[in-house]
């Protein structure tokens, strides 16, 4: 079982020792419940919606997965909730003491959302900032997750409530952040770089989703929205490009579909620096190969 501390994030005193969390002024961490065991803690981040940040956070996982390690999602994009139908997810979770499970995808992904909760997967969550901080604080908190290699957080686009609470109260690891190529996307991504940076978390890198389309015939990159800007973002912000990933019609019907765990196309394998890193990042920590 994991150890069950709270950890200071803010406090001045945070590194030196002399904090005591119970009386800290500064936010904290809050600890895995005795139902969880979570090893390493990866939240995928985008400034602006509508660039795939989702879809990369579903990659991810079963990238991840496929190399042998136990995984989970929270989806803490709580009023736009997308993992459930990325990967065929309807079932609602179950009770376990005081505790609610994880949905479990055919193989095996534990997968927490708002959307698994509601009578209808269409019906809107329309709550304030403070209530929806309160869902995933208790997606943390009240769910058990088990033991797991890896729990990746589908984040809400922005540097909102949700997004703030997150990187306060969860013990993120790494953060990865998710843009498109337009140049306004790439100007907000790094919004969220500084929001990372501010916080305190490691940033892993930067993945471009969406940057072009392959023609299936010559196999050609066509630049739907022009030329990508993350190569100059990584630059100005110090960070790696971890990986480019093209628009593939293929990985959009597979995962309108629900079946997003069978996508074996261009994207998936474009991921590998990503997953590569992240492993990377684990074994720092003391997580082992699986």
């Amino acid at each position: 079982m994991a150890e069950n501390k709270t950890q200071c994030t803010t406090c001045k005193d945070k590194d030196t020792g002399r904090c005591n969390p119970e009386q800290c002024p500064g936010t904290t961490v809050l600890p895995q419940n005795e139902a969880s065991d979570i090893k390493h803690v990866i939240a995928v981040m985008s400034g602006k919606g509508g660039v795939g940040k989702s879809s990369v956070s579903a990659l991810l996982a079963v990238a991840l997965q496929r190399r042998g390690y136990k995984v989970g999602i929270l989806d803490a994009d709580i009023t736009g909730p997308s993992i459930p139908k990325l990967f065929g997810v309807i079932d609602r979770p179950e009770q376990f003491i005081k505790y609610l499970l994880p949905a479990r995808t055919l193989k095996g992904l534990q997968i927490m959302s708002l959307n698994l909760l509601l009578p209808q997967e269409d019906d809107p969550v329309i709550w304030r900032g403070p209530i929806l901080s309160s869902a995933v604080k208790q997606f943390w908190t009240d769910v058990a997750w088990g033991e797991l290699d890896y729990l990746i957080v589908d984040m809400p686009p922005g540097t909102g409530d949700v997004p703030l609470t997150v990187m306060q109260s969860l013990p993120l690891d790494a953060v990865v952040v998710v843009s498109s190529p337009q140049d306004l996307a790439t100007m907000v991504v790094r919004k969220n770089i500084k929001m990372a940076r501010q916080a305190g978390i490691p940033i892993l890198g930067l993945v471009e989703n969406m940057s072009y389309l392959a023609c299936p015939h010559c196999g050609e990159q066509i630049r739907l929205f022009g030329p990508g800007h993350v190569e100059e973002a990584a630059r100005k912000t110090g960070l790696p490009v971890l990986a480019v990933l093209p628009v593939d019609p293929q990985l959009a019907e597979m995962g309108d579909a629900g079946h997003i765990e069978d996508y074996e196309g261009a994207s998936l394998q474009n991921l590998e620096p990503l997953v590569d890193a992240v492993v990377k990042s684990a074994e720092k920590k003391g997580v082992k190969g699986a």
